[in-house]
């Protein structure tokens, strides 16, 4: 991976290949995702484009039954609950993303510590069309 791939605009552009890419700074090793060009653990800008597996597990849901516009947009509502969760992933970041495979409509049943996987999500038509990131339980 190139350099340029560490900045945080090329973030949608792996997820549009199907690709979990954060930054990972060459001085103390931490990992981010979304990638930073600047490391808050030990102050360098030394990182490099790092790819994550895509594995993790859940740490933390809600069901969100009163939908922002964009989901909205994609068929969410009221009547049509998404899930969205706080993902700890393999490599120790957590990054917030909709959960997929778990049942809505008994959220009693979603348990923390689920096994997930990175999914990409294409929402939108046209110009508007973009990859989101999601997971999905296992």
């Amino acid at each position: 991976m190139s350099e340029s791939e560490v900045y945080t605009h090329q973030f949608a552009k792996h997820l549009a290949e199907k690709r979990l890419v954060g930054s990972r700074c060459k001085a103390c090793g931490r990992v981010f995702l979304p990638p930073r060009i600047w490391c808050p653990n030990c102050q360098k800008n030394e990182l490099e484009a790092y790819e994550f597996s895509g594995m993790g597990k859940l740490a933390a849901f809600t069901v969100v039954y009163v939908a922002p516009s964009a989901m909205l947009a994609a068929g969410y509502d009221r009547k049509n609950p998404y899930c969205v969760g706080v993902v700890e992933l393999e490599e120790g970041e957590r990054i917030p993303a909709q959960i997929f495979g778990v049942d809505v409509n008994r959220p009693e049943d979603i348990r923390i510590g689920t096994p997930l996987r990175a999914v990409f999500v294409e929402r939108g038509e046209g110009e508007n069309k973009a990859t989101v990131l999601g997971f999905e339980a296992q």
